[in-house]
């Protein structure tokens, strides 16, 4: 069993339903949820837009890395998200990102570093999002980032300083 790390976020008015209806379904269709952070509130990044509610989730699974991919993205698809929606808006307002009432992004994979089309683990973006990094160092603080090697809670820290 690999050990997958996510985060869910949601910025529609019922998102903290929407993250207890995403994380039923991790449980379901990715593996067991063994830890989940509290819930926690941020401004909308990137882009204007209503805050968003998000939950980091650590699940035991069997699946491979694009299968967990492939699991979370029909997760988002069930729950409402809609892809093509976003693409218009974010073409009308010319912004990188749109809301959604669900979002996914597979963070760790144990301690694999992927990098293909579909899949970059651990998550580019990470280091740079106290609304990922928050949540992430409640359930997981120890953890060493396998690419930059520092711990979960040192990287907060030193973003936190900066």
């Amino acid at each position: 069993m690999a050990r997958v790390v996510l985060i869910t976020g949601s910025n529609a008015p019922e998102a903290e339903k929407l993250l207890a209806r995403a994380r039923r379904l991790v449980a379901e269709r990715v593996g067991a949820v063994e830890k989940e952070s509290t819930v926690h509130r941020s401004r909308a990044w990137g882009f204007e837009a209503p805050d968003f509610s998000n939950q980091v989730l650590v699940s035991a699974t069997s699946l491979a890395p694009e299968a967990v991919l492939d699991a979370v993205n029909a997760i988002e698809t069930a729950l409402g998200r809609d892809r093509q929606r976003e693409l218009a808006e974010k073409a009308a307002t010319g912004q990188r990102y749109a809301s959604r009432p669900i979002d996914i992004d597979i963070l760790f994979y144990d301690c694999e570093v992927i990098g293909t089309r579909r899949l970059t683990v651990p998550h580019p973006l990470m280091a740079e999002r106290d609304f990922v990094l928050d949540p992430l160092a409640e359930v997981m603080r120890d953890f060493v980032h396998p690419t930059i090697g520092k711990s979960i809670e040192e990287i907060r820290n030193e973003r936190r300083k900066s």
